[in-house]
């Protein structure tokens, strides 16, 4: 079997960002998030005076943030060097503590950006890591033990109203091993599972067996509070939408159970679940290991209920058992599982009429795959698939195209659930073209913030260039700008900002078209500045910006006609 360091070795894209690399990738195996190279070019802070922070990752969404120390050794080392655990300790305090004038500019835009999220209480847990490519120590432990608790203190004396969990760990051999074989293995709760169940039926196909039946509510509360989110997990990486906050079908789930238990089988669609194996017998249906791969919400608005459901209320669920673990039977299962309940429409659309289209129309896109709305997580970060528009970078680089770097920034997950940004960017409007458009748009920009960032030398100009690109949200702010000019560029009208595309171009040659664009307006990006003090939030500051940035490119192109005609003569819009 493939191990983590083979998988991680063979991701070419990850070796440009050094020792950083790893933890771009744990990040993935940890908490299924695609698209690294988006994630690369907003979260990695080190560099000159970076204050012994690596990368910090802030997740508003899911409520979370990741802040990490690397370490990668080209040498067979016992142990990993334990100071570098104590670092985090002087990362943590610039980060948190110190007057924000003072911190370093590598770092600002973090601190900003995490502080703001802990007062307006966007994030409940803080995880702290350590990662390198060596076995874990009791040394570093022993570190991490005290950062852990200088963070805790640190956080409730600078935010007394936010509630946090803290978590510090050695991401090392032994964890990133344990995270690749989660990522491997489709059912994770692999203990053995009593239900209580009265009656039921065993239906048989060419390599699956199903027993169905009525499970309590009261189980199915219990095995969430035991397990969390272990119960998904071979389905929550391709799921969108999946905290309770995200839909009202949540709360009509739990009102159901609450005030009208005894007909919640009939108003539920019920649960779909795999194991290993099943056996029953005297009302006892035992399991060899579990996971649900459909009816996440309601095990989540179940098993996040404040009290114990009615012992009347039962839902329906059928187990399948695959035989010998047929991994693309699995895969079909979750997939088909997850497109058919149209209830879910809000939460996961990769099989809406629009998306079905929009991934018939890159088939015939050169060097162009596009999977429509599912999460591709882990398993493509593993596989690394150079083709891959993954489904929310695009849906990003939609948002910020069409004038909403907000929404982009800070609504990635919120795009596919919410249906007034879904129908917004993903319409009958929107072809496959425009889309490798838009996300080439943001991959050229992402490639030249890395390319300067990489400088050996810096000339002012790179040093302003550099310094609006260290501030979160920048990347598709600039993306917003460059789209507002298109009627510049063009010298002509532009009624409709979806028909602006190249045709049938490959993601990466429409990525060298907008290189030339992003090349001669980069210099004028210090004109967006000030629609990133104190983060991208503002909208108004964000088109008063953005009316700036666009007066002086026309001024630009007024001066020099011939500029943009290489723009011109690809872009294949009406």
């Amino acid at each position: 079997m493939s191990s983590w360091k083979n998988a991680y070795e063979s991701n070419s894209d990850l070796t440009e960002y050094g020792d950083n690399g790893l933890a771009l990738f744990s990040l993935a195996l940890k908490f299924g998030v695609d698209d690294l190279q988006n994630i690369a070019a907003d979260a990695i802070t080190d560099g000159y005076d970076d204050k012994k922070l690596d990368l910090v990752y802030i997740n508003t969404e899911d409520e979370y943030a990741v802040i990490c120390q690397c370490y990668y050794s080209t040498k067979e080392r016992p142990t990993a060097p334990a100071n570098k655990a104590s670092d985090l300790n002087t990362g943590l305090a610039w980060l948190i503590q110190r007057d924000i004038a003072d911190v370093p500019d590598r770092i600002k835009s973090a601190a900003i950006n995490f502080r703001t999220a802990l007062s307006e209480k966007q994030i409940k847990t803080v995880y702290i890591w350590y990662v390198h490519n060596l076995p874990e120590s009791l040394n570093v432990h022993d570190e991490l033990v005290s950062v852990q608790q200088t963070a805790i203190t640190a956080l409730n004396a600078a935010f007394p109203a936010t509630k946090l969990d803290v978590h510090a760990y050695e991401v090392g051999q032994t964890m990133l091993s344990d995270w690749y074989e989660e990522c491997q293995t489709p059912i994770l709760v692999s203990e053995t599972v009593t239900i209580q169940c009265k009656d039921g039926y065993t239906v048989k196909g060419p390599h699956w067996e199903a027993f169905n039946t009525a499970i309590s509510l009261q189980d199915l509360y219990r095995l969430y509070k035991k397990h969390k989110t272990k119960v998904f997990s071979a389905n929550i990486r391709d799921y969108l939408g999946s905290r309770s906050s995200n839909s009202n079908i949540n709360n009509g789930i739990k009102n159901t159970a609450d005030n009208d238990p005894q007909n919640f089988w009939a108003y539920n669609n019920g649960l779909t679940i795999l194991t290993h194996g099943f056996s029953y017998e005297n009302d006892q249906l035992m399991l060899e290991g579990l996971s649900i791969v459909n009816g996440a919400q309601t095990t989540g608005a179940i098993g996040s209920a404040r009290r114990l459901p009615s012992k009347h209320a039962m839902v329906q669920a059928r187990f399948i058992a695959i035989d010998n673990g047929d991994a693309d039977l699995v895969q079909r299962i979750i997939q088909f599982n997850n497109s058919q309940n149209k209830v879910e429409a809000a939460d996961f659309r990769s099989t809406d009429k629009i998306q079905k289209r929009l991934k018939d129309e890159m088939n015939y896109i050169p060097e162009a795959e596009y999977e429509g709305g599912r999460r591709g997580g882990a398993g493509d970060a593993i596989k690394r698939r150079p083709n891959l528009l993954a489904s929310y970078a695009v849906g990003q680089a939609l948002a910020a195209f069409h004038g909403d770097p907000i929404v982009a920034y800070n609504q990635k997950s919120g795009i596919w659930v919410n249906d007034r940004y879904y129908s917004k960017y993903f319409n009958e409007n929107t072809k496959a073209t425009h889309i490798v458009c838009a996300y080439s748009l943001v991959k050229a920009i992402t490639e030249k913030k890395q390319q300067i960032s990489t400088k050996a030398s810096l000339t002012k100009v790179d040093e302003d260039i550099l310094a609006f690109f260290r501030q979160r949200g920048s990347i598709y702010l600039f993306t917003s700008a460059i789209a507002a000019c298109t009627e510049v560029f063009l010298g002509r009208q532009v009624p409709n900002r979806f028909r602006i595309a190249f045709g049938n171009m490959s993601p990466s040659e429409a990525k060298q078209i907008w290189s030339s664009v992003v090349e001669t307006t980069l210099p004028l990006c210090i004109h967006l500045n000030d629609a990133l003090a104190g983060g991208l939030k503002n909208t108004t500051d964000i088109e008063k910006a953005i009316s700036s940035f666009r007066a002086i490119v026309s001024a630009v192109s007024m001066s020099q006609p011939e500029l943009y005609n290489g723009l011109k003569a690809a872009i294949k819009a009406p």
